[in-house]
This record gives structure tokens, C-alpha cells and sequence, in this order.
């Protein structure tokens, strides 16, 4: 069974003793002690308090420690029912409360439950140690992995035999009693590690917003933007302006501000967030958590960390990971330099007197881009208000493919004002899903987008999904229109394409249903969700003037198909050196020293042709949240690999008449209501007709070659 007990990554302070020894005795007055008895259970954020979640939590991992010691213990010969289904029965009080733990801590933290967390962290480690290094408990999964071909089992049932062997296997179940007792404590520091990194980040990131009382260095944002900057500052008891930096390198404004010095701060503040020798400094941490994931992969058997993780993946191996981004490397790079002679040349054309950077290519790129192809960003804009994009776009596509229909709740309660609910419906009538959606930056919520369940489906369990999408788009001043870009709009159908993928899920057992698959499978749903984006029905829906509701003009619409190419060298380069960056840290041997961190990242980018220093790596290492806290580790690649099947597949649609029900359902029967239940590459190729070919990627991306 694959155990759903890992936190991402959120802010944790130091547990204090006031914080982490007041919480209360779990009983029947603790919200979680039973199912919600919410529609689809939801949770009662209404009557959750902080000092809920630890008791829950730690009961729920002791009740299901008790519901392992009884299927171990069990005197009958192992069976599929009484070992396999009765794993995946166990858990339950612990999946109700972690997941809502671990959805909150992401995106609405405060101290309290920072001071958790950190507690929490190494027990939850060592709860997933206790499960899978249970010699007894591996031995009745075993006798029932050696005899499946005599049981008869069906189709999924005999998957979730192979991958609940595979998982138990993988996370150390054979190894003597003295190695395990090793691995435990690895896996103990490595998750206290893991908890430390996102605290420090949480906070660099905070303390490195851009702070400025002057409005003309801020010159080139709108009047909304200025009133977000304003507002961001007060609310933080600020005079002035702040403007607050996500988690990628890039930040969103370096497009629009026209000061120099003002851009050459913020990606200063970017490029230096977690590496000012401070308490927040990161580097230390990453560099020994990854010498402790070395140890463990060679104490488990592998070369290197890398070679663990990979073993259960599309790609297998580093080196066919490494093979894959190789070939990509020199065609994004080629395009990223032409893209910076444009550049440059521009800059040279108006008498800069400077020589190309990282903080002016957005600013310079969209003056050639409105050059090229005439089209300005701000032009675009008020045509993408966020919740018409949700309703009338991304919820658009969902209907015309897949008859789904949405009906906003306002009787839930939610764990933040901001947040909105939806219930998905069936075509056939039946509720489907409940979805929570969580778009706007604040200050105690984690950098970038996500998708995650507070009730994870299974026909098992009966469960039906609930589900949120979160994302840090710029909240607007009171009054004002929440405006996005169209990569903001392309992240809400990414976002959503995940939730798809649990939502629809047919599978019986939760191991194996919904988001379940490995990172080069899972992002493909997603990222093949974002092409209907810019499908021609789906963008006139939603694509409308937000205060006269006025369609995009032709001639508008036809700009931005026309500007899709550009910048994508840029946006390739930067995802392919942070991806190298990831595979680089996680390839290192166990005889390996401890890295210095800037010397490293240096000599992997050298060594993959992608030291550009205009075109920096979407993360840098101090800052990689996906890697060192995300359970992303060597798994970066996932995304470039699931771009491929998503431009391969789109392809098929377009070969087969687009955007059609027919060619939804079929979708949806293939892929996404199949989980994991059975091998990803023959999933694919079943519905595909053969494998995946990187052509269409290469053309869709506009690298040529």
C-alpha cells in the first residue's frame, strides 16, 4: 500500500514547549474523532482549531499501528482479503486528519501549526518506517506476492499485489534488523531536514519581498498593481509599496517595471533569497540532506538517490532520465541565445549601455514581443478575470469533454475567506466531487501552484473526492478585478487537469486510484489539460472583456496564437537546468563529501551546456522547494517527460476531430479513470495506439531541430 503520511512542504518553527505540549487528550469533542458528516465528508474548518490536528494525527498513526499489528499477527495463512484489502482498510483516522493538516499548513499557516509540524515530521517518518520494515507484516505481503499467479486474482487486484511488494521492498523491508534500525534513523533525519529547509524558506522568501516607499521606482505597473503593492505593504504594517516574490527565480513583475535598478533588486532578492549566511540560509541543509539520501541509497542497494527513486518510473534510470533532457538541452539553449540577441539587440537599439542580464530579459522580452507580434500584456489582461477563466473556461472544457457540470457552494465552510467551493456533478447526474479553489497570494501560504485531496477517492472506501487547487496569483486591491495573465490562466488548467485525474478515477483501491502514479506519468494529465487553454471554442467562452463581457477582438486572439513560440527557448532552458540541477544533486555517490553548494550548482550547469547566466535555472538550489521538500527529489525531469506525452497526445486529438465528448469519454476511460492499476507505458500505449514520440513536443515548444 502506498502510504499517503508524507507532508509537503510548509513553514515549521522550532517547536516550543507552550506550542507542542498544551494540546488537549483526543476525544470525541476533537472534529476529527469521527467522518465528517458533511457532504463527501468535507472538512468542518468551522470547528477545527490548531490544537486539533497533533492529537488526531498521533492517534490515527497509533490506531493504524494497532490495525498493522493485527493483520501481522493474524495466526490464518496470508490471503489477498485478510493481508493486501485490509492494508488498504487501515488509516483511516490518519488520512481524514493529515490531509487536512498538511492542506492547511501549505496554504494557510500560522505559528501554531508551524510548532506541529516540526513535531511531527520525524514521527511521521518513523510511522511509515514501523509499517514497511515490519519483518511479519512483509513476510504475509510476500507469501501472497510468490503465489498471486495461482490466486487468480483480477486485473487490479493482482497490481496492487506487485506494487504493494515492489513499495515494501523499495523502503528497506529486507534488509537485517541492524540495517534497519539504520535506515530508520536516516529517514528520521532526512524528514527533520526536510521540515528545517521549509521553515528557513518560508521565511527568506517572506523577508525578501522588495520594499520601497518610493512610487517611481515602481514605474511600469499598473494602477491595480500599484494598489496590490500598497495593500501587501500595509497589511504587513508597512508604509509604501511591497511587492512580494513567488518561488520560482523570474518574478512576475520584472515585466512590466521600467526602473532598472528597481528589477535588478527584486531578482537580486530572487536569485539571493536563502544564501545570506543567516539563519534562514539554506545551504547547509540541502547540502547534508543530500549526503544523507546518498547513505540511504547505498544502504538500500543503489548506486546513488537518484537510482532509488527512478527504479518505479517511466524513464527507470537516471541515466535514461539524464539521455532525455540531453537531447533537449542544446535545442532550448540554441533558442535561448537567439532569443537574447533580439534582446540585446534592442536594448543596444535604445542606448541601454548595458549588456543583457537576468533581471531584464521579461522587461525587454515582452517590448520584442509586442514588436514581433504586437502584443502587450496589458492588452491581454482584462480579459482573463479569474473566476470567468474558472467558470466559463476551465470548467468549460471539463463539460464539453467530459459532460461535467459545477455548482458553487457557499454552505461549506471553508479554512480561509478567500476560498471558493464547487460540487462537480456527473453527466449522468450523480455528485462526483467537491472542490475547493485557493488562488491568491498571502505571506503564511507556500510559493506556486498545487493540487492536493482532503478525501482521496476510492470504490474501496466508497470515498469521493474531495479536492483543492491552490495557486499564488496577485490578490487585487478591495474593488478591483482579479486580473491574470495567460500563464496564470494556463496554471488554472493545469492545476485542475490534476484534479481530473482523481475525480474520475474508476479504481477500487486507494494504492492505486486517482493522482497515485509516478512523476513522469501523474504531471501528464495536467500538463495535457493546459492545451485546451488556448483551444479556439474553449478561449471565445471564456475570454471576454471583463467589464463590458465583449469577446477578445480577432485580431487579438490572433496575436497571442501567433506569439505562442516566443520566449519558449527562455521557458525551456530554465525548466531543462533546473531539472539537471535536481538529477546532478540526487546522482552523487555515498563516498561523496559534503557539496559546497555554489561551487556545485556552478559545475552541474557547466556540465550540461546550461550556464547562461541571462537564462537562469527556474530554482536555484537553495531554493528548490520540489527537491528538498516536495518529495520531488531526482523526479524534476517529470515535467519535461510529461510534456512529451502531453503534446504527443494532444496530438492524437487533434488527429481525431479535437475537442469532441466522444474523444473525452475515451480519454477518460483509458487514462484517467485507471490510476495506477496497471503498467503506465502500456496504459499509454493502449490508448495512444503506440508509444510516445518527443516530435510533437519539440514543435509544440517551438525548438525546431
Amino acid at each position: 500500500m502506498k502510504l499517503r503520511t508524507i507532508l509537503p512542504a510548509a513553514a515549521a518553527l522550532a517547536c516550543g514547549a507552550q506550542l507542542c505540549t498544551a494540546a488537549p487528550a483526543f476525544g470525541p469533542s476533537n472534529p476529527f474523532y469521527r467522518e465528517s458528516t458533511l457532504p463527501f465528508h468535507a472538512p468542518p474548518f468551522d470547528r477545527i482549531r490548531d490544537e486539533d490536528y497533533r492529537p488526531a494525527i498521533e492517534a490515527g498513526m497509533a490506531e493504524q499501528l494497532a490495525e498493522v499489528r493485527r493483520i501481522a499477527d493474524n495466526p490464518a495463512a496470508a490471503t489477498f482479503d485478510n493481508t493486501l484489502v485490509a492494508l488498504e482498510r487501515s488509516g483511516r483516522l490518519l488520512e481524514r486528519a493529515l490531509s487536512v493538516f498538511q492542506g492547511v499548513t501549505q496554504a494557510n499557516t500560522d505559528p501554531a501549526l508551524d510548532a506541529a509540524k516540526s513535531a511531527l515530521a520525524p514521527e511521521l517518518a518513523a510511522h511509515e518506517d514501523a509499517i514497511h520494515l515490519n519483518g511479519k507484516l512483509f513476510r504475509r505481503v510476500a507469501s501472497v506476492y510468490e503465489r498471486r499467479a495461482a490466486l487468480h486474482l483480477d486485473p487490479e487486484s493482482l497490481r496492487l499485489v506487485e506494487v504493494t511488494y515492489d513499495e515494501f521492498v523499495h523502503e528497506g523491508a529486507k534488509l537485517s534488523a541492524a540495517d534497519k534500525a539504520h535506515l530508520t534513523a536516516l529517514n528520521k533525519e532526512i524528514s527533520s531536514l526536510s521540515d528545517t529547509f521549509s521553515t528557513k524558506l518560508v521565511a527568506a522568501t517572506r523577508d525578501g519581498a522588495y520594499h520601497t516607499s518610493d512610487r517611481a521606482a515602481l514605474a511600469g505597473l499598473s494602477d491595480a498593481e500599484l494598489a496590490a503593492a500598497s495593500q501587501a505593504a500595509h497589511e504587513r504594517k508597512l508604509d509604501g509599496y511591497l511587492i512580494p516574490l513567488q518561488n520560482t527565480t523570474q518574478q512576475p513583475d520584472l515585466g512590466s517595471l521600467s526602473v532598472r535598478a528597481t528589477r535588478l533588486a527584486i531578482f537580486r532578492n530572487s536569485w539571493e533569497r536563502a544564501e545570506h549566511g543567516d539563519a534562514d540560509d539554506t545551504r547547509a541543509v540541502i547540502a547534508r540532506m543530500a549526503w544523507l539520501r546518498a547513505q540511504r541509497a547505498r544502504l538500500l542497494g543503489y548506486p546513488n538517490h537518484a537510482a532509488w527513486t527512478l527504479e518505479d518510473q517511466m524513464a527507470r534510470t537516471p541515466e535514461a532520465a539524464l539521455k532525455f533532457m540531453d537531447r533537449l538541452a542544446p535545442l532550448a539553449v540554441r533558442r535561448a541565445r537567439a532569443e537574447a540577441q533580439d534582446i540585446q539587440a534592442l536594448i543596444d537599439a535604445q542606448h541601454g549601455g548595458f549588456k543583457l542580464t537576468a533581471a531584464d530579459w521579461d522587461f525587454y522580452a515582452a517590448q520584442v514581443r509586442k514588436a514581433k507580434y504586437d502584443l502587450d500584456e496589458d492588452e491581454v489582461k482584462p480579459y482573463f478575470e479569474v473566476r470567468n477563466v474558472l467558470e466559463n473556461g476551465v470548467f468549460y472544457a471539463a463539460n464539453q469533454l467530459y459532460g461535467l457540470t459545477f455548482r458553487r457552494r457557499t454552505d461549506l465552510p471553508v479554512y480561509q475567506p478567500d476560498v471558493w467551493v464547487y460540487e462537480v456533478i456527473d453527466a449522468t447526474g450523480k455528485p462526483l466531487a467537491l472542490m475547493y479553489f485557493d488562488y491568491f497570494k498571502r505571506d503564511n501560504k507556500d510559493g506556486g501552484a498545487w493540487m492536493d485531496t482532503f478525501v482521496h477517492t476510492s470504490g474501496l472506501t466508497g470515498d469521493l473526492a474531495v479536492i483543492y487547487n491552490v495557486a499564488n496569483f496577485s490578490k487585487p486591491a478591495a474593488g478591483q478585478p482579479a486580473l491574470i495573465s495567460f500563464d496564470d490562466v494556463t496554471t488554472m488548467f493545469h492545476e485542475f487537469g490534476h484534479a481530473l485525474h482523481e475525480m474520475l478515477s474508476d479504481a477500487r483501491y486507494p494504492t492505486l486510484s486517482g493522482t497515485t502514479p509516478e512523476r513522469d506519468f501523474v504531471e501528464f494529465p495536467s500538463q495535457f489539460n493546459e492545451h485546451w487553454a488556448l483551444y479556439p471554442s474553449v478561449f471565445a467562452h471564456y475570454a471576454r472583456h471583463y467589464r463590458t463581457g465583449a469577446a477578445m477582438p480577432a485580431e487579438l486572439v490572433a496575436k497571442i496564437r501567433r506569439a505562442r513560440d516566443f520566449n519558449q527557448g527562455y521557458a525551456m532552458t530554465e525548466l531543462v537546468a533546473a531539472a539537471e540541477l535536481d538529477m546532478q544533486w540526487h546522482m552523487l555517490p555515498a563516498d561523496a563529501p559534503l557539496q559546497n553548494v555554489d561551487e556545485f550548482e556552478a559545475r552541474a550547469l557547466k556540465r550540461a551546456g546550461l550556464d547562461l547566466p541571462a537564462v537562469p535555472p527556474r530554482y536555484r538550489s537553495s531554493y528548490f522547494r520540489h527537491i528538498w521538500a516536495d518529495d520531488y527529489s531526482a523526479g524534476y525531469y517529470a515535467y519535461l517527460w510529461t510534456q512529451m506525452l502531453a503534446d504527443d497526445g494532444y496530438e492524437w486529438f487533434e488527429e481525431h476531430g479535437g475537442l469532441t465528448r466522444a474523444n473525452g469519454e475515451r480519454f477518460r476511460r483509458m487514462i484517467l479513470s485507471r490510476g495506477n492499476t496497471e503498467d503506465l507505458e502500456r496504459l499509454y500505449e493502449a490508448w495512444r495506439g503506440r508509444p510516445p514520440r518527443v516530435q510533437a513536443m519539440v514543435r509544440w515548444r517551438g525548438l525546431g531541430g
